[in-house]
């Protein structure tokens, strides 16, 4: 099943990584933006934004933010009336991305809003953080009509050489690109989003993202992928059809995209595949291997409240 978007669009930015996101996707879809975060760095007095409080907590846990997140749910639903689409950015290894981007899918979903979400997963050494991208992740694709992963973890494992840093830019820019295209392509509910480093052969590139689509999905799970060349008006017309013809070989339904982006100096491939089936991220939860209707599970995911009972609040 795929989605299209459709006007009028917000972008939502959630913690930090998600707001920096949010305003390079606010700019290229020209639409309108909402800032959501824990943290006032993170947000912008030029852009519409909303302070998720925690009162004097200096250090909150997941769930105190998404408890906080929910006393501002009036003043969240206020922003995403009247769009047809949303398109929310979300790092689920930070707290605040992993502690807001269930709530916020929740309240896209029950206004019947359209909703588009990136998520970008942690690496394998943030071992405090994988179990809560995982069940944060779950609740967001089941609240959202697409969702695109990017694993951190994943293009570190095919790139050993880069630095976190490195990683971050990378993942990114590939980001970018897909949402450069999202109002001219047709996206699937579950996509994996896989790139290289830059300053490879085109190939090469290719041959990394395939790696990394591996290490996410099973090749059976892969129904569907969208290549998007960029940088391709530098690169020679029989190796686009090379790279065409390879993908179309071990991928069994396929359709490339050529970027002829001007300001891309190097040339690498981005990598957008539909995915159906279970991925590495449903281990993430230890519980995720059980099949939904032999789960018991809250509507409503797990936070902490402030009951206004006489007690110290255990934070």
């Amino acid at each position: 099943m795929s989605f299209q978007v459709k006007e009028p669009v917000l972008v939502i930015g959630l913690g930090g990584v998600g707001s920096k996101l949010a305003v390079e996707a606010k700019n290229s879809l020209n639409s309108d933006c909402l800032l959501i975060s824990n943290n006032e760095k993170d947000l912008s007095s030029e852009i519409p934004s909303i302070h998720v409080s925690t009162e004097s907590v200096v250090n909150p846990t997941v769930q105190l933010i998404r408890g906080s997140t929910y006393n501002v749910a009036d003043q969240i639903k206020s922003k995403i009336e009247g769009y047809s689409t949303v398109v929310m950015m979300s790092n689920l290894a930070g707290k605040a991305g992993s502690a807001m981007a269930p709530v916020v899918s929740e309240m896209c979903k029950e206004s019947e809003t359209g909703l588009v979400s990136f998520a970008i997963m942690p690496f394998k050494y943030e071992k405090d953080r994988i179990f809560n991208s995982g069940v944060s992740l779950k609740r967001v694709r089941e609240n959202s009509e697409c969702t695109i992963v990017l694993d951190n973890d994943s293009l570190l494992e095919s790139n050993p050489d880069l630095s976190p840093k490195a990683c971050y830019e990378i993942a990114n820019s590939a980001i970018m690109h897909v949402v450069q295209s999202l109002g001219s392509s047709e996206i699937s509910e579950t996509s994996i989003l896989t790139t290289s480093k830059e300053g490879q052969h085109i190939e090469d590139s290719l041959r990394d993202s395939l790696k990394m689509l591996y290490e996410n999905a099973p090749p059976n799970a892969v129904k569907r992928s969208m290549l998007y060349v960029v940088g391709g008006s530098n690169i020679p017309v029989g190796v686009l059809n090379s790279i065409s013809s390879l993908t179309e070989g071990i991928l069994s339904e396929s359709s490339s995209q050529i970027d002829m982006s001007s300001t891309a100096e190097d040339s690498k491939v981005v990598m957008l595949s539909s995915i159906q089936g279970m991925t590495k991220f449903d281990n993430y939860d230890p519980l995720g291997m059980i099949p939904q209707e032999d789960t018991l599970d809250w509507s409503t995911p797990d936070c902490s409240i402030d009951c206004k009972l006489d007690l110290y609040q255990l934070e």
